[in-house]
């Protein structure tokens, strides 16, 4: 008997899938892939089923002769194995990122002969209704919180870029790109204070308080479902900071990164040129512990950001502090450095790593940007944090097309570098 394949990256069997799984049978044997943990959160979105509960709900389909784990999104390996006769899939893959997937199934079919069968996409209102439900798990509180941890855990790195509203949110959440063999996307979302700031033209200082950070957090939260970090500053006053903790909590944020400065708070990129003080580890170390001592759950993390070599107090007083905040219960750390060389970053990482292998290292890349993701990852480093640049980006680019309808007294000249009001429209979810 011919066999033929299909790979399942969903939580839930609706009816597109059964009219998939019918069809294949009329031409053989159905082998069905299903696909695991990371290449799931890399193609389509975080799995909000384990991986044996996914492999079971299609096991028990009476179409369904065996079940395989596809361990990556492209077919390469898979096909090489099972040399099934067909590979049947929907149709809706031909454009998009997408296509790469297609194009990488018909290349290795044809070196056994192997074809391609795409059968009509199912879509009407019951299958969006499915899908909705998915999406609508995966916003909630109490599920995204605990993500963070979870991807932590599951792939080499976890990518985190910076939000600052629900339309930056929807493009952290939305955008895919092919590239080396594979799909990609962001993992979490990093709500700045400085970006937070920022949009609101105010300083940098800690002057937006929590409240108004608050509603940007919300804002974000009801269009997205991926984890949130946030840049939680100084922390405040320990009798604050473990009110806020509860709260941000209870909001389903994933984690907090804490500063050890006192006083008014100066972007740290500045380093010495402008007056900054750094806590005494005894008092934040008491701080960290203060607010892990207040959670309700487990999910949620206080990452402590030790500022030492920005200040330049030198290695030894980074990994000190490093030490002294993992033991007051810190669950990560984040190292930062304004220096273009990387050097002193790989350092850190190397020694603290060695020293503490289960507690996860934060980046921000911000002044040695040359650095790729996977260099980051081969020094121990578990999440990186893209902190500003869709904030950099917006800018220039808004400046730019104010500056143009002034010269040209209207908005022809440049309306070609705009993204038209429909698609703009489009990106956003309908009820």
């Amino acid at each position: 008997m011919k066999t033929v394949y299909t790979c399942f990256c969903t939580d839930i069997i609706h009816e597109g899938h059964i009219n998939i799984l019918r069809e294949a049978q009329k031409h053989g044997e159905v082998v069905v892939g299903v696909l695991c943990d990371a290449e799931m959160v890399r193609y389509n979105r975080f799995p909000t089923r384990t991986l044996e509960e996914r492999i079971h709900q299609v096991e028990v389909l009476p179409e369904v002769s065996r079940v395989v784990v596809q361990d990556a999104i492209m077919y390469d390996k898979v096909l090489a194995e099972l040399q099934p006769d067909y590979v049947i899939h929907g149709d809706n893959w031909g454009t998009g990122p997408e296509s790469s997937i297609r194009q990488n199934v018909i290349e290795n079919l044809a070196k056994y002969g192997g074809q391609l069968i795409e059968v009509p996409y199912t879509y009407n209102e019951a299958v969006k209704k499915a899908d909705d439900r998915v999406r609508d798990m995966l916003a909630m509180p109490e599920l995204r919180r605990g993500r963070l941890r979870r991807l932590i855990d599951m792939i080499p790195i976890v990518k985190t870029i910076e939000v600052h509203s629900g339309l930056t949110g929807l493009i952290a959440e939305k955008t895919v790109v092919e590239h080396d063999g594979g799909l990609d996307q962001f993992d979490a979302m990093w709500i700045s204070s400085l970006c937070d700031s920022t949009d609101r033209g105010k300083p940098d200082i800690e002057l937006v308080d929590m409240t108004s950070r608050i509603r940007t957090i919300d804002d974000v939260m009801d269009v997205t479902t991926k984890p949130i970090i946030l840049d939680a500053d100084t922390g405040g006053l320990i009798e604050h900071f473990v009110y806020n903790v509860r709260t941000l909590e209870r909001m389903g944020v994933s984690a907090i990164i804490v500063e050890d400065k006192t006083g008014l708070k100066k972007n740290s990129l500045f380093g010495t040129e402008v007056a900054q003080t750094q806590d005494t580890i005894e008092h934040f170390s008491a701080k960290i512990a203060a607010g892990k001592r207040v959670q309700r759950t487990d999910d949620f993390m206080i990452i402590a950001r030790i500022e030492s070599l920005i200040l330049e107090k030198g290695m030894d007083d980074a990994l000190a502090r490093a030490r002294a905040y993992t033991a007051a219960g810190a669950d990560g750390i984040m190292i930062h450095s304004r220096k273009k060389d990387p050097a002193e970053i790989f350092q850190f990482c190397d020694t603290f790593h060695a020293e503490q292998p289960d507690v996860p290292i934060v980046v921000v890349p911000t002044s040695y940007n040359q650095v790729t993701e996977q260099e980051l990852a081969s020094h121990g480093v578990k999440v990186v944090i893209y902190a500003n640049q869709l904030m950099r980006s917006a800018f220039p680019a808004m400046e730019n097309a104010a500056k143009s309808i002034l010269v040209h007294h209207r908005a022809k000249e440049i309306d070609e570098q705009l993204m038209s009001i429909k698609k703009i429209i489009t990106l956003i979810d309908e009820l």
